[in-house]
């Protein structure tokens, strides 16, 4: 697509600072959107804990026949976080300067690692409003024309966030060693 790629901000890059969740579980006795809120956040800490400590080749290392990479996936997290939780509730999103059909799985030579993940934080931002907005019932039109509530949408990017964390363990493991969801928690 024809935008350039955001220029990092204040944000570090992912192997600067240290990433350690806002709370170490769901809260026990929370209500409905809080407890998911809540999961959602824990695995998109888990996801960029999965960057750090990692040098940029190591975290677009191909490490499956489908080109799956690290960077790839928190990519294409940041792209799909906009899509439902801001484009199917009519909500702003920033433009983008890939094609989210055929690019959001792969970092290109020309995206830093930086520029990814302030590219996500900007996306969990925008997601994070549109989640506090807008009651679970509320119903958006997603990309393929399906009427979704957003109670659908926050369980479906967890889903999806959780996929991809998985995969990201994996990886993960493959490239150093590391394992579980953050240093010292299985």
């Amino acid at each position: 697509m024809s935008s350039p790629q955001p220029q990092p901000g204040p944000v570090p890059s992912a192997s600067s600072a240290p990433v350690r969740p806002a709370a170490l579980h769901v809260p026990y006795t929370g209500g409905e959107k809080e407890s998911l809120h809540a999961s959602l956040d824990l695995h998109r800490d888990a996801v960029l804990w999965k960057l750090e400590g990692l040098d940029d080749e190591q975290v677009r290392r191909v490490m499956t026949p489908s080109g799956t990479s690290l960077l790839g996936l928190v990519k294409h997290l940041a792209a799909v976080e906009y899509g439902w939780f801001c484009s199917t509730f009519g909500r702003e999103t920033e433009p983008f300067w890939f094609d989210p059909a055929t690019e959001d799985m792969a970092a290109s030579a020309d995206e830093t690692t930086a520029g990814i993940v302030v590219f996500y934080a900007r996306a969990r931002a925008a997601a994070d409003a549109a989640i506090r907005e807008t009651d679970l019932e509320t119903t958006g039109t997603a990309w393929d024309g399906r009427v979704v509530s957003m109670r659908w949408v926050l369980i479906h990017m967890l889903e999806d966030t959780v996929r991809h964390a998985g995969h990201m363990d994996i990886l993960r493991e493959l490239i150093d060693g590391g394992v579980g969801r953050f240093p010292g928690m299985e």
